[in-house]
């Protein structure tokens, strides 16, 4: 019903605050802390930046400092990230109109005072209502597959060298093939498939540019870059939410609501192929023996 939201919504998110408090607290209880080499230096640095002003200095510097590969990968997040934010915002009526044929129902477009005419409202509405609740049920495989394949990544990386810059390409050729798919399905089943798809490139974005950047950076600048960083999250965002999502796809694909999944999809290819920009060897590379090292 309108305004109602269902038991199984409210369910779902209560699981995901059990498990997520769940993990921060495990992460807490778990986590040693290692204290710095030189304690008396690490004094020093932190008097050097306390303050308000200290800080903000702090960072404009560390952002005009800010080492050639955290730019390049920082390319490739904004390619990335554009491509969530279009599927978190448009695939529902994307997919309900394009491959359920169950668009979301105008009621200006029915005659609300007639009976026969609220009725088709009323089915009409039924049926976006049970499309996108299929919609939401197949995004939710992108988050198993994203899982599956992270975990299978960290079986393989610790026995075995890998080339992080290749793995994350593929990863987003993936996604991108995923996306592009949503537009060539008729049958809703096959969109597990798309989502499937999806899930490995974000299981690698969620992974593969940190594991890049903590080889590209100073660690004694390690907390302040990675935050720096978390700003080529939110920029492509910004910019989709603020008209950019909407003006491309109209102006490159097409108004049709499912042209954002190809814009997505074309997105995240533009994010693999700029790996190409990578180069450094050491960041590219990832041997087991490191992480023995590290930890």
């Amino acid at each position: 019903l309108p305004g109602i939201v269902p038991l199984s919504v409210k369910i779902a998110f209560a699981i995901g605050a059990v498990v997520f408090i769940a993990s921060v607290l495990y992460t807490i209880f778990t986590t040693t802390e290692y204290p710095p080499e030189d304690l008396e230096e690490f004094k020093r640095e932190n008097e050097a930046s306390k303050g308000f002003f200290n800080g903000v200095k702090e960072i404009f510097s560390s952002i005009g400092q800010m080492p050639k590969t955290m730019k390049l990968l920082g390319v490739i997040q904004f390619f990335s990230w554009f491509a969530f934010f279009a599927m978190w915002s448009l695939a529902t009526p994307a997919l309900t109109n394009h491959v359920f044929n169950a668009p979301a129902p105008v009621e200006t477009a029915y005659n609300m005072s007639d009976v026969v005419g609220k009725n088709l409202f009323m089915e009409a509405s039924k049926a976006y209502n049970d499309a996108a609740d299929l919609v939401g049920s197949y995004m939710g495989t992108y988050g198993l597959s994203s899982m599956a394949f992270a975990l299978l990544l960290t079986f393989y990386a610790a026995k075995r060298k890998i080339n992080r810059k290749y793995i994350h390409m593929v990863s987003l050729f993936a996604g991108g093939a995923g996306f592009i798919s949503m537009y060539y399905i008729n049958n809703p089943s096959y969109l597990i498939f798309s989502f499937v798809l999806i899930g490995i490139s974000w299981g690698s974005i969620l992974s593969m540019p940190y594991a890049m950047l903590s080889s590209a950076i100073n660690p004694k600048k390690m907390g302040i870059y990675m935050g720096i960083f978390n700003m080529f999250i939110v920029i492509p965002q910004i910019i989709a939410a603020t008209g950019g999502l909407n003006y491309l796809y109209h102006v490159i694909f097409g108004a049709e609501v499912i042209n954002a999944m190809l814009l997505a999809g074309a997105s995240l290819i533009i994010g693999g192929l700029a790996n190409f920009l990578i180069t450094d060897k050491k960041v590219i590379s990832h041997q087991a023996e490191d992480t023995e090292v590290l930890s």
